[in-house]
């Protein structure tokens, strides 16, 4: 059980904040929310919640709100008897009970319908609930953690919220920083996701990744946050077919693909704008020219080595891209970033 705590990685000032916050309230046996983007690992927050605290060796049970109906979400939760509705044959025991004296996990929280929702907050006022279809009072301890992506105040305010059950929910929220607001992180992630993927594919060394590599890597926006990252980074491990150069080849959209279906439309479409004027048009730039004497092969050879570097930055450093559209085939491409040292 204890590797998951290894996943949860950074060294930037929010996520230490973050991350002492954590160890503060995992103690203390009070319900808690985790707020955060997806792909930030509130999962991971919820169970270093748990193996914290005291209730550490006893079970830590974890369910998707958003994943069942509103009927199947009750009963999954608190469990049925024989009878209550359709192929109900015999008494099941709900997430509830499994988690006796244990933590559950309520991901995508506020998607709970409001008659969940009332139930819900009984069992944290009182530890009591009934199974669906039966009458008898179970009591249960239960730390309930709980995880959203939306704004459960603004949720609560519109009606779609029950503001008593934030109320016992919130008696300390976490809130994870995005990825982006975590920039020291990035390559320290990179490196961990690396390094496990390389391992993965038998490669004896993990070589890291090149510059360019690197520069993409940080001046993107990463709103899949770490779950992107991971994607992205074993994608690019497995497509460099070996570990003898650092990795250099990042795509962000694996779908990008000049044979992509193109996207339906409606078919009422707004009326299409008149092209510009051919003579409104601008023309292509023009390079500045050296004045006075110059050597034209340096010169020639600082204009290609822009070239390059500008047609990597226009495909988001992906080189078979970048390849493609300067209409060079891809070991072509790489041989002149080799002639000028951008690999």
């Amino acid at each position: 059980m204890a590797k998951k705590q290894d996943h949860i990685i950074g060294d930037s000032p929010p996520f230490l904040d973050m991350m002492d916050q954590i160890s503060r309230a995992a103690p203390l046996d009070r319900p808690m929310l985790v707020i955060g983007e997806r792909g930030t690992g509130k999962e991971l927050i919820a169970w270093r919640l748990h193996y914290l605290s005291n209730r550490w060796n006893k079970a830590f049970q974890k369910m998707n709100c958003a994943a069942l109906a509103e009927t199947l979400l009750e009963s999954e939760l608190f469990g049925y008897e024989p009878g209550a509705f359709t192929g109900a044959r015999n008494r099941r025991a709900g997430r509830f009970e499994a988690a006796d004296e244990g933590s559950l996990f309520l991901d995508e929280i506020g998607t709970m319908s409001m008659a969940a929702q009332e139930k819900l907050l009984r069992v944290i006022e009182y530890g009591e609930f009934e199974r669906v279809g039966g009458t008898d009072t179970i009591t249960v301890d239960v730390r309930v953690i709980g995880a959203t992506n939306i704004d459960l105040p603004a949720a609560a305010d519109a009606g779609e919220f029950r503001h008593d059950l934030l109320d016992r929910l919130a008696f300390d929220v976490i809130t994870v920083p995005p990825l982006r607001e975590r920039r020291e992180d990035i390559m320290l992630l990179a490196e961990h996701f690396g390094m496990a993927m390389a391992r993965e594919l038998e490669w004896l060394v993990f070589p890291g990744f090149s510059k360019q590599a690197t520069e993409a890597m940080m001046e993107h926006h990463w709103p899949g946050n770490i779950r992107e990252l991971k994607n992205v980074v074993e994608r690019a491990i497995y497509r460099a077919w070996d570990g003898e150069q650092p990795v250099c080849d990042i795509i962000f959209d694996p779908f990008e693909s000049p044979f992509r279906p193109p996207a339906k439309t409606n078919r009422k479409q707004a009326p299409v704008a008149a092209p510009m004027p051919a003579a409104a048009a601008p023309g292509p730039a023009t390079p500045c020219l050296p004045d006075g004497p110059f050597d034209l092969r340096t010169e020639a050879a600082s204009f290609e080595r822009k070239l390059y570097q500008h047609a990597l930055e226009e495909n988001r450093f992906n080189q078979r891209a970048a390849a493609q559209h300067v209409g060079l085939t891809y070991d072509q491409f790489r041989h002149g970033l080799k002639k000028h040292g951008m690999l």
